[in-house]
């Protein structure tokens, strides 16, 4: 009958507590960026240390944290928002037709369809039916006793308070365009930092293996030269 062999485990090099080493990140394989901090926080983090995931994490959103602050100051509420996207591993793109539905009012969409209908083809049409209608009714219909004789009082106050009314629900719906702007730009802005960032990172980290290869091929140079040494050495 055969028995399972225990799980080897290591310590944290920053909780303490120990884990399995599947759950557990070496050294080696921690950017050189958040190695620093972990080393500023916790001296003595050197090779054959080990690290958890959630300690890694928090350690890896400090890193991105300080990268973002010594290039554009203090973080706004849109930089911690893509951190912690990054590190999540969730998406940070949003449909920013979505989010204006949501934050809009009824007046504010009631104001998008009287500015695209009084910006139509159809509304100019009608509008200069009603008007080619209200002038001949007045001059030849009633002939006698118009109820809007020329020069058309009347018509002048309508075509104002039309206009008057008009105005700020047109300056209404741009307000409202401009706020859908604004989400596409900070939408953009969200996606385009989350792509530098992770394109920093993994330069980052191509660099690091780079280096750790050569330091690896440095040292099998060395035994390599160092056999090659004692088989001289032999011969003589």
């Amino acid at each position: 009958m055969s028995t399972s062999q225990p799980q080897a485990t290591a310590p944290c090099h920053v909780c303490k507590r120990r884990f399995p080493l599947s759950r557990l990140f070496t050294w080696i394989s921690v950017r050189p960026g958040v190695g620093a901090l972990i080393e500023d926080a916790h001296p003595g983090w050197h090779a054959g240390c080990f690290i958890c995931r959630e300690d890694l994490n928090r350690f890896r959103n400090a890193y991105v944290e300080k990268l973002l602050e010594d290039e554009r100051g203090e973080l706004s509420a849109i930089d911690r928002e893509v951190i912690d996207s990054l590190h999540s591993g969730q998406p940070i793109s949003q449909n920013p037709l979505d989010t204006a539905e949501e934050i809009s009012t009824f007046g504010e969409r009631m104001a998008d369809r009287v500015a695209a209908f009084g910006g139509s083809w159809r509304f100019i049409l009608i509008f200069a039916f009603v008007l080619i209608a209200w002038m001949a009714v007045n001059t030849v219909v009633l002939l006698t006793r118009p109820f809007d004789p020329y020069p058309f009082i009347l018509l002048n106050l309508v075509l104002s308070s039309l206009a008057a009314f008009q105005a700020p629900v047109i300056m209404m719906s741009q307000r409202r365009q401009e706020t859908k702007d604004r989400l596409r730009a900070e939408n953009d802005y969200r996606v385009n930092l989350k792509a530098e960032l992770e394109i920093r990172q993994l330069h980052e980290k191509m660099d690091h293996q780079m280096a750790s290869q050569w330091e690896k091929l440095a040292e099998l140079q060395r035994i390599q030269i160092e056999l090659l040494e004692d088989r001289a050495r032999d011969r003589r």
